[in-house]
């Protein structure tokens, strides 16, 4: 299989920011608060790594079973049938997810639970669950890969932190846990509505290959309002972490205003009027930097909390 074709498939940007948001929750939280945890350097990044494959295994079946919609709204992107064989994607999603449960498989009996392998069975079930059978089904798509992108912050606590826990240290991991929680919940907001602006993007191919998506069971105006209302909820929580976290630490509270709330205030001002499709998909690229910024967020604990 061609090595750039390949590369474009797997979806590299998404696969780095992985890396990046599981780093970040390692280095700069846990370690720097000085947290117990239990995965060696090693350990960890065999956790990135099983992600990665997991995540790149499911951008795989996606463009497999999206091939049809595709040529209709995105042509000179189809890389399936034209640079890649079908049969070669389908080999490279089998030992992607082979590699990636069998590496959860491994992590879950070194950290000493065993039923942890059911958290990279599941995702992997899913994704191909979802690409195959309810990627039709409206907003049920949108909701397994945005709950598969929370899970990428919060499988480093899981593995990392929760098989450290003791009774002297309970108190310290359940607020580092919360935490964790407080941005796999950011997470899933904001991909939510970047899959529902995607689906917005990608009307004609949907309506097309009949898959009932909310633009197509709604139409773009009246789904636009429903985005806005949703968008709602981000920044609700974005100005309670103001008030409740940072409100003491002015370069903190700046950081989140200006890359995080500005951007997405930004969005909800355009998505109201947003008509084409260069308009959804500038719309989408605007979610993608709230998403990395908010992420990025999580190396500021240090300089507020300590």
């Amino acid at each position: 299989m061609p090595f750039l074709p390949f590369l474009k498939l797997v979806r590299p940007f998404n696969l780095l920011m992985i890396i990046f948001t599981q780093v970040l929750v390692k280095y700069f939280l846990f370690e720097a608060f000085g947290i117990d945890t239990v995965l060696s350097h090693w350990s960890f990044a065999l956790l990135v790594l099983s992600m990665i494959c997991l995540a790149a295994a499911g951008n795989i079946i996606n463009d497999l079973h999206d091939t049809a919609t595709d040529m209709i709204n995105k042509p000179q992107k189809v890389l399936i049938g034209t640079k890649i064989l079908e049969k070669a994607a389908w080999n490279w999603f089998i030992i992607l997810n082979i590699i990636g449960v069998g590496i959860g498989f491994y992590l879950s009996n070194l950290v000493g639970k065993p039923s942890f392998v059911a958290l990279f069975i599941i995702p992997s079930a899913f994704l191909y669950f979802y690409a195959t059978q309810i990627k039709d089904t409206v907003l049920v798509g949108n909701l397994v890969v945005s709950i598969m992108v929370a899970m990428i912050i919060v499988m480093v606590g899981i593995f990392d932190l929760v098989p450290a826990i003791t009774p002297a240290n309970l108190t310290t991991q359940k607020v580092m846990f919360s935490i964790l929680v407080d941005y796999a919940i950011f997470a899933f907001l904001v991909n939510f509505l970047r899959e529902v602006v995607k689906d917005q993007e990608d009307i004609t191919g949907d309506y097309n290959a009949g898959y009932n998506t909310l633009p197509v069971l709604l139409g773009r105006s009246r789904t636009n309002f429903v985005i806005f209302i949703l968008a709602l909820l981000p920044l609700a929580g974005l100005l309670y972490y103001l008030y409740a976290y940072l409100y003491e630490s002015r370069a903190a509270m700046l950081y989140v205003l200006l890359t995080v709330a500005a951007p997405l205030l930004y969005f909800m001002v355009k998505i109201v009027a947003a008509k084409n499709k260069k308009e959804f998909h500038h719309l989408s690229l605007v979610l993608k930097i709230v998403l990395a910024a908010g992420i990025f967020s999580i190396g500021l604990y240090r300089y507020i909390l300590i």
